[in-house]
């Protein structure tokens, strides 16, 4: 089953690499159809914090504003030992063991595609991070959503970001990863909010509840985990992420996922629910259900790829044989071209197809008509080409008839006949196709 997230990951970069983001595009696309996990939340929901929870490295930029403005698809790939590194997909071969550099290079990836201008792009950055303590699990982290834009952005940006993460989630094929604070009142959440607009029933929502330990004394979020609050197909899970102080002390992920378990198991409201809360069961929950979802879609992609390949072909058989590149090559083709428009020309004038009788008529008729109608009297007049002549030659005398003058004469009646001679091509062709 872990070879069947290996094998979309494969897909989605391979759909980047074509540019086939699913986006703007009449046709169903590969994209579309691949099963995904997007991450929703709003700023300040600890979206990141449960990201590197998860990963168990502290790698994705901060700062005040929007921080991630490009989908950051993270693939996450377990490695029985050795040590932790992560890959770009844009800078294939090149292993990361620095998380500090993959944190910059996210940030200098993102300015690359929107400039410094605080942009937002819906082109993804594709991220690979191997290691022993993470599970095979694809994650796609959408920009958060916010209400308001930052010194430096488009009034737009807001309704950009809006209208980017709800074309991720309104897909069939999108699982919902739905990230809010427990410390505010989840009638407010913006992740509830746009989740339930394209997953009304919940069927395709994960609810992921952050920040339970800044809670208000004398308050918890029992019945939100418990579902009684707002009811979801899948229980929420509940999340304890570093404190600003933690990241500040640059605190161990591994050591915090074990404060994390031990927050639940010693608080007498979550003690109930502490097997089913915390990071590590949440990317243990969502490798499973992804890996389940690829499986049961697998025919769907396995008919719509061979359904796209016999599309291709066909589109290719159309356009004929692959163009040659030398010299020779493209010399025999376009004899071969000649040829076969002979041998087809030829069988028509012969009456062997259709169409002998119309071509016939244009040479009979069509174009001499058009020549009669031409000034050819004005054009071949002495006068006239006593001027040529002139023009071409000077006065000198001539043994025999001046070229350049012949030439001069020539021209300008090839250039008169031209419009009936094209008429005459365009009405043939006319016939041939």
């Amino acid at each position: 089953m872990e070879n069947l997230i290996s094998l979309v990951n494969r897909l989605q970069k391979a759909c980047t690499a074509l540019g086939d983001h699913g986006e703007g595009s009449a046709l169903p696309t590969l994209w579309d159809a691949l099963p995904s996990i997007a991450v929703v939340g709003g700023q300040s929901s600890g979206k990141s914090s449960v990201l590197e929870s998860v990963v168990g490295k502290d790698f994705l930029p901060r700062g005040s504003g929007i921080v991630t403005r490009r989908p950051l698809v993270l693939q996450l790939h377990r490695i029985d030992e050795g040590r932790e590194y992560a890959e770009f997909g844009h800078l294939p071969r090149k292993k990361f063991t620095d998380f500090g550099a993959v944190r910059k290079e996210i940030s200098d990836e993102t300015d690359r595609e929107t400039g410094r201008t605080k942009g937002v792009s819906t082109v993804p950055i594709y991220l690979s991070i191997y290691s022993p303590n993470v599970v095979n699990l694809t994650l796609i982290d959408l920009p958060g959503l916010t209400k308001v834009a930052v010194e430096g952005q488009a009034e737009n940006t807001v309704a950009d970001i809006e209208s980017m993460v709800r074309s991720f989630i309104e897909k069939p094929n999108c699982i919902i990863l739905a990230v809010s604070p427990a410390n505010q009142d989840l009638a407010t959440s913006d992740a509830i909010k746009i989740s339930r607009e394209v997953d009304p029933k919940g069927e395709r929502t994960f609810g992921v509840l952050t920040k339970i330990d800044l809670m208000d004394k004398g308050t918890d979020a029992v019945d939100i985990l418990e579902g009684k609050s707002y009811k979801l197909q899948f229980p929420w899970i509940g999340v304890v992420n570093r404190s600003q102080a933690d990241i500040n002390k640059n605190v161990d992920m591994i050591a915090a996922r074990q404060r994390e378990k031990e927050y639940f198991y010693q608080t007498p409201e979550y003690i109930h629910l502490a097997p089913r809360m915390g990071s590590e069961h949440l990317g243990k929950v969502l490798s499973n259900h992804l890996e389940s979802v690829i499986k049961s879609r697998i025919p769907g992609l396995q008919s719509m790829i061979n359904k796209s390949i016999m599309d291709l072909e066909s589109e290719l058989s159309r356009l004929g044989k692959p163009i040659a590149t030398d010299a020779g090559g493209k010399l025999y083709m376009i004899m071969e071209i000649c040829r076969i428009f002979d041998g087809a020309y030829k069988e028509r004038l012969d009456g062997v197809r259709s169409g002998g009788d119309k071509i016939y008529n244009v040479f009979d008729s069509q174009l001499p008509a058009a020549m009669k109608r031409l000034q050819f009297d004005k054009h071949l007049a002495m006068e006239n080409v006593r001027k040529l002549i002139t023009e071409a030659d000077g006065y000198q005398p001539h043994l025999i008839a001046p070229e350049q003058g012949y030439r001069r004469l020539i021209e300008t009646a090839l250039i008169t006949i031209k419009g009936p001679a094209e008429a005459a091509v365009d009405a043939v062709y006319g016939f041939y196709f």
